[in-house]
């Protein structure tokens, strides 16, 4: 199947390819029940030598810059308790940790979680890290520009591979909000 974004060998529905995904985003995809169908979900492989942005649109399609979007796992921070997240923004933008993402977690501070923080939690690679298949209780907070998307390529939870999934899927998955201002 041709991926429809991007200069990809071929895409594969990820239902059809669960072996290539980690065991948190096989099972997501497994028990799909999104509005989205879980078949338009695709995988696509790519190279771990051309993980950097840069050199990932420069091999991939420059079509990726304005359609890709990274997820990252933050701690909100209040008194003695913390509060893991994820925030999925464009890859052309910054999570807006200490504005937005604070007041949405009712924080007084939020901060990046550490790699090991970010990897044990979630059970993906770092780099990889996907809002397919985080922990069901976590907040995940979307950029309003990645739902507006018709395709968004994101990681698959491996530094091997992308998923590419219509926008307006991230949206429907547990713990989903959707927010104005994330990226910036």
């Amino acid at each position: 199947m041709r991926a429809p974004i991007g200069d990809f060998d071929t895409a594969t529905p990820a239902p059809d390819c669960l072996d290539e995904l980690t065991a948190p985003v096989a099972d997501a995809v497994r028990h799909w029940s999104g509005a989205v169908p879980a078949d338009q979900i695709l995988y696509v492989e790519t190279d771990p030598q051309w993980a950097d942005t840069a050199v990932f649109v420069e091999h991939y399609g420059r079509d990726l810059l304005e359609r890709s979007a990274n997820c990252v796992v933050v701690a909100g921070k209040r008194g003695g308790e913390s509060t893991l997240a994820a925030c999925l923004v464009l890859s052309t933008t910054k999570v807006d940790v200490n504005g937005v993402v604070r007041r949405q977690l009712g924080a007084r501070k939020a901060s990046f979680a550490s790699m090991d923080t970010a990897t044990g939690e979630t059970g993906m690679e770092y780099g990889g890290i996907t809002p397919i298949g985080l922990p069901g209780d976590w907040p995940l907070l979307v950029d309003t520009a990645v739902v507006d998307l018709p395709w968004v390529l994101v990681g698959s939870g491996r530094r091997r591979g992308k998923l590419l999934v219509p926008g307006k899927a991230f949206a429907q998955l547990p713990g989903a909000v959707v927010l104005d201002g994330l990226g910036v």
